[in-house]
């Protein structure tokens, strides 16, 4: 348990600390609520009025989401080949080839769907 004792010791310290912000807040910070703090914020203009149900979100902007997230992914498991390369010779070499040859290919179909172009 030695080894752990450091992270254990700062993660507390870390706990304290977001308890007393919390706290300190709740005691000191002002409880006066007024309209103008529970209305959004919107570069200092009048707020536009929002449809019951907050309206309809295009689509477009989940899927350019989840597109980057799969590719970063995808991209974070170069690193560990890229640190032991050294140690794992020619079929570490071939899967990765493999691995980067399907990344193109998901690459490039959705290229070919339009889901890259931004309209």
């Amino acid at each position: 348990m030695s080894p752990y004792l450091g992270i254990v010791f700062l993660l507390a310290i870390a706990a304290g600390f977001v308890a007393l912000t919390l706290l300190t807040n709740a005691i000191v910070g002002p409880g006066r609520y007024n309209r103008a703090k529970h209305d959004s914020y919107e570069c200092g203009i009048n707020p536009t009025p929002q449809p019951v149900g907050g309206g309809r979100f295009p689509v477009k902007y989940y899927i350019t989401a989840m597109l980057f997230i799969v590719f970063d992914i995808e991209i974070v498991f170069l690193y560990p080949w890229a640190v032991s390369f050294d140690q794992m010779g020619t079929f570490a070499l071939v899967e990765m080839v493999l691995f980067i040859a399907t990344v193109f290919i998901a690459y490039f179909y959705v290229m070919r769907r339009g889901g890259l172009e931004w309209d």
